[in-house]
């Protein structure tokens, strides 16, 4: 026999009001818009969100996973849903802004070179995150420099540069239509089977700079620069580091995308890479894959996050 309660709940629908059961003696009501789906956060705790077309709403077979002690809570669709490879790579890109934007706090960097910045995503991530310290951008082509130039415009402390960086002053050819992987190399074979995109042929002209001669007009006005470089220019960032010559030495950390597999042809390896950058005195402190193998698992790329220990803050 149904309780007063159930009785009740089933009566609601029929005046406009939408009801999800998460089970004895708890429901959600809303008097607007579609019910809930639930997932279960902890003893009498739930996460709600709106259901979409055809789903119905209740508590989904999904469970709450407890991050160590550090108090936070991972939410899992149920194991049939999850896809683990895009579970792996949304995390690891999640926790790398998140270890980034910690370093810059603790090294006290007040400009964030963001070299290869395409439309801004990376210097909007690390504004959502609090950092409120000068971005330098460089972005070399055309429409997608015209997106950044947009994206920045409305804050004073975020500078856009339209131009490339690399080992020496000069113009180059970069191949273009290759959305977010544009690049001054060509692609290997390996990346041409992996991407369809690297079959289209544009390219246009631009102007590479080097780190070291666009320095000085970055970092004019702090009194005290602390910098820190951000590198994503498909397969080039080694380039770019040795444009900084001996200024690299005023780099408190760095952030370079490094490689296992090679997408393009002449980039270093990431061993090349980070010896070149351990060399130089930095030491790693977070390696977060982006890019996997969805058939074997492999790692393409890292996004390798290093920092200068000379220069971390005293007690």
């Amino acid at each position: 026999m149904q309780t007063l309660y159930r009785r009740l709940l089933a009566l609601m629908p029929r005046i406009g009001v939408q009801v999800t059961d998460l089970g004895p003696g708890t429901a959600v009501v809303a008097r607007r818009g579609r019910p809930y789906r639930a997932t279960g956060a902890g003893r009498d705790t739930w996460v709600l969100r709106r259901t979409r077309d055809g789903e119905r709403p209740g508590v989904d077979d999904g469970e709450a996973v407890r991050l160590g002690d550090t108090g936070a809570v991972l939410l899992m669709d149920a194991p049939e849903r999850r896809d683990e490879r895009r579970l792996q790579l949304a995390a690891a890109e999640y926790l790398c802004t998140q270890h980034v934007t910690a370093m810059l706090e603790l090294y006290g960097v007040n400009c964030v070179f963001d070299v290869g910045a395409n439309t801004g995503q990376y210097a909007k991530r690390l504004r959502r995150l609090g950092y409120t310290g000068r971005i330098v951008s460089f972005e070399p082509t055309s429409e997608t420099f015209a997106r950044l130039e947009k994206a920045a415009a409305d804050d004073p402390s975020w500078q856009v540069h339209q131009c490339g960086l690399g080992r020496e002053e000069t113009t180059a050819q970069i191949h273009t239509g290759w959305k977010t992987m544009n690049s001054l190399l060509s692609a290997s074979d390996y990346g041409k089977g992996r991407y369809s995109r690297f079959a289209q042929g544009a390219t246009e002209e631009i102007r590479v700079r080097r780190l070291a001669e666009v320095m000085d007009e970055a970092l004019e006005g702090l009194a005290e620069p602390r910098p820190f470089l951000k590198m994503d220019t498909q397969g080039y960032d080694l380039e770019v580091f040795a444009g900084a010559g001996e200024r690299i030495a005023e780099f408190v950390g760095m952030q370079s995308e490094v490689a296992v597999l090679r997408l393009y042809e002449g980039s270093p390896g990431m061993g090349e890479a980070v010896a070149a950058y351990e060399a130089a005195g930095f030491g790693i402190t977070g390696m977060y894959p982006v890019t996997r193998e969805a058939t074997t698992g492999r790692v393409i790329e890292f996004d390798c996050v290093l920092m200068r220990a000379d220069a971390a803050p005293t007690a």
